[in-house]
């Protein structure tokens, strides 16, 4: 269960994004940040129980630090207007798919999978789904998965227009080939983040996806 105050910063920072306003409410940021951190330290040992990839994570291996990286982008606004945090082995950077937690007021969501994968990557994956479609398909169709998730994130970005190089458009597994990232979330509402049981539901949808990420990334890993 996260503390409302948790939720008011990051509302708070949304209207005040500078940093006058972020170094006057550091302290009330500290605070936020270990509600936030307390949580997915209790996440990470509850799915590690049944996920031995993750069980010997640190929060600081998984949770981002709220300043942002505007190099490139138009946005110069300092930070960002949330907690994440990617539980995966090896770590938030890791090539490998895992567990992810968003919190931002009226626009969190739990998921994972795979985001955006390196070419030799995503070709090891579609080739384990070409190679174990029946597999795969199983575990698509897992009554847990579809009830959390529906199924994976279709979004434009995510999905060839065209079969990948190698393949057939009459391939049974060719929607799942075209996929360029292999994601997917659930929305959590902000009453679901102030309920006891968030942790019970978060940890819940991570088991609900703890089979897609051992197939890909045993895929990987081959």
């Amino acid at each position: 269960m996260l503390q409302k105050s948790t939720l008011q910063f990051l509302t708070q920072l949304k209207k005040n994004n500078v940093k006058e306003w972020f170094d006057a409410n550091r302290k009330v940021y500290e605070a936020a940040r270990e509600d936030y951190g307390n949580l997915i330290s209790e996440v990470i040992k509850q799915t590690g129980k049944k996920d031995a990839d993750i069980a010997s994570l640190q929060l600081k291996d998984c949770m981002f630090r709220i300043n942002r990286d505007v190099r490139f982008s138009k946005d110069k606004s300092p930070y960002k207007t949330n907690f994440g945090a990617f539980i995966v082995r090896g770590g938030k950077k890791s090539i490998y798919a895992g567990y992810y937690f968003h919190m931002e007021p009226g626009k969190s969501f739990v998921g994972g999978g795979l985001w955006m994968p390196m070419p030799e990557h995503l070709k090891k994956v579609r080739q384990e789904i070409d190679y174990c479609y029946d597999e795969f398909s199983k575990i698509m169709k897992n009554k847990k998965f579809v009830a959390t998730y529906g199924g994976l994130d279709k979004s434009a970005e995510y999905v060839l227009s065209r079969p990948p190089k190698g393949y057939d458009e009459e391939n049974p597994a060719i929607e799942l080939l075209k996929m360029k990232s292999y994601v997917t979330t659930r929305p959590v509402t902000d009453a679901e983040l102030l309920s006891k049981d968030l942790p019970k539901l978060i940890v819940s949808a991570f088991e609900a996806l703890q089979p897609m990420n051992a197939f890909i990334n045993r895929a990987i890993e081959d």
